[in-house]
């Protein structure tokens, strides 16, 4: 593959988490493709609120960054946070000496938009991970919309959040890199764990409910700092921010991965990776069930919709085998290389 392709993404690559466009970029790279991934700039902003380190802004590449699978990475620095200030796209990638033409673009953080972007590929697909109902993304989103050539959605209900489209469009779910959390088949302790942001979509409540009723289980928690909204009790293990390598191992010291979503109406729309990554890791699965992550008991996972389906669908997990061989079957099915012949696919379908 010598095709040119450029992800303008959300979340940077060089922090804790790992989103579809890394995995994405990653695996085309790796096919031959020539590869820049373009995250949210860093502003000022990010810093003042808090919302980024002193440190860990420093320890970001500046300008362009070849990493060992041949992916570009870039991380433009701006004096405004977008979509204010005079960024744009096209410009950014001239600055760095980054021809700004590729024969497909993937877009899926509405802030990145500007009317530069459609002028780089005859081929622009925007790819929704989340639901934006209002504000100023929904209002970027919009103008993406209408000037895409294609949609890929991470879930049937965010593509269905785009409304009525003229144009192709495609749920592909994110995927796992099964190998990379493949563990041993020794059997598991009395450990849940979570891995993943602790925001507004995190049920607190859920997680206080489980470890009071398991006093003799451990519940570790892995995600930025963040205030607990309950005062926890002292079997839940808060460990903050865990680098991407080191998932693996914490994932095969448990026996349960846990995804207590909120009532959040946002996360009707996810499609988490941590899913299948659980899976893959040979853990039994515990999530609220939403539109896209219903329950498959076969494979160890265990979906529920109100607090006394919650407290069985943790028994049942606990008891499920372990490690859940059934559910690393299962995941296998969902790699990223699989959902890259597809994204690809669809991409190169397109009248370009």
């Amino acid at each position: 593959m010598s095709d040119r392709i450029l992800f303008l993404s959300h979340t940077h690559a060089f922090g804790p988490f790992r989103v579809g466009s890394h995995h994405y970029a990653r695996t085309l790279a790796r096919g031959g493709a020539e590869v820049v991934h373009l995250s949210t700039p860093l502003s000022p902003a990010h810093r003042a609120t808090g919302r980024v380190s002193r440190a860990a802004a420093a320890a970001l590449p500046r300008g362009p960054h070849r990493d060992t699978d041949g992916v570009t990475h870039l991380i433009p620095r701006t004096l405004l946070p977008r979509p204010y200030g005079r960024f744009r796209v096209a410009r950014e990638l001239t600055r760095h000496g980054i021809r700004p033409a590729f024969d497909a673009v993937l877009i899926d953080q509405p802030l990145l938009w500007d009317d530069s972007v459609r002028g780089l590929s005859p081929r622009l697909v925007y790819r929704p991970t989340d639901l934006y109902p209002a504000g100023v993304k929904a209002d970027l989103q919009r103008r993406v919309v209408a000037a895409a050539d294609g949609m890929l959605a991470t879930s049937t209900e965010v593509l269905r959040g785009l409304g009525p489209l003229t144009i192709p469009g495609l749920v592909l779910e994110n995927g796992v890199d099964a190998a990379r959390f493949a563990g041993s088949a020794a059997a598991r302790p009395a450990v849940c764990v979570y891995v993943g942001a602790l925001d507004k979509r995190f049920d607190w409540a859920q997680l206080d409910a489980w470890a009071r009723a398991h006093a003799d289980v451990r519940f570790v928690v892995a995600g930025p700092a963040a205030a607990p909204a309950v005062a926890l009790p002292g079997n839940v293990e808060l460990l903050g921010a865990v680098p991407y390598d080191r998932l693996p191992a914490l994932l095969q010291s448990a026996r349960v991965g846990l995804l207590p979503l909120s009532d959040d109406p946002l996360n009707a729309g996810r499609s988490p990776m941590k899913r299948y990554e659980y899976l893959a890791a040979g853990l039994a699965v515990v999530s609220r069930e939403t539109p896209g992550i219903r329950s498959e008991e076969s494979a160890g996972l265990f979906a529920y919709d109100d607090p006394d389906a919650a407290a069985r669908a943790l028994e049942r997990a606990l008891a499920f085998t372990s490690p859940n061989t059934a559910g690393v079957a299962r995941a296998a099915a969902e790699s990223w290389e699989a959902k890259t012949d597809a994204l690809w696919a669809f991409v190169r379908g397109l009248a370009g």
